[in-house]
């Protein structure tokens, strides 16, 4: 028998067992770093230009998730605790021609924004700043998911619902 406890204890990993079975059964262990394909995607984002002008942004902590999570297929066949979980997959090319939207999201948060990947059920797009926090912005407007990637994941993938990103009156 499966219980909620189980779900919410954690494993050798940083990870909840949840979580951590999710990510292995993707193909993520602890250690991975695919820098060469991380630095492909730096390198596709950087050279991308919108009819417009604008540019994506390229950054360390975009770097260094990419390299860790990049090219990931997650899914998690648990239900969620307050949502749906979210399957995803990590790749920064999906937000190719979102360089404006993620330049607006990062002026309105004071930082800068990069692609990340995308929620595959419902097509919103995953972004991380550059100190690391992550979002995802959808048809209903744009959500924090955690200060770095662990807890992002752990939101999308235990199904928590996350913060929505609102103006100040």
């Amino acid at each position: 028998m499966h219980t909620d406890r189980a779900t919410t204890s954690t494993s050798t990993t940083r990870f909840s067992i949840q979580v951590d079975s999710s990510l292995r059964s993707a193909g993520w262990q602890p250690g991975r770093w695919d820098i060469r394909q991380a630095e492909f995607w730096a390198d596709a984002l950087r050279n991308h230009e919108t009819p417009a002008g604008h540019r994506h942004a390229v950054f360390p902590a975009a770097v260094e998730t990419w390299a860790e999570f990049g090219g990931l297929h997650i899914s998690t066949a648990e239900a969620g605790r307050q949502i749906a979980s979210s399957p995803l997959h990590i790749d920064p090319l999906h937000g190719l021609h979102m360089a404006r939207t993620l330049a607006d999201l990062g002026r309105a948060l004071d930082t800068e924004v990069a692609p990340l990947g995308e929620e595959t059920d419902s097509g919103a797009l995953l972004a991380v700043d550059t100190e690391g926090r992550v979002y995802t912005l959808d048809h209903t407007g744009d959500w924090y998911l955690g200060a770095d990637i662990d807890q992002a994941l752990t939101t999308l993938i235990a199904g928590r619902e996350p913060v929505r990103l609102t103006t100040a009156d």
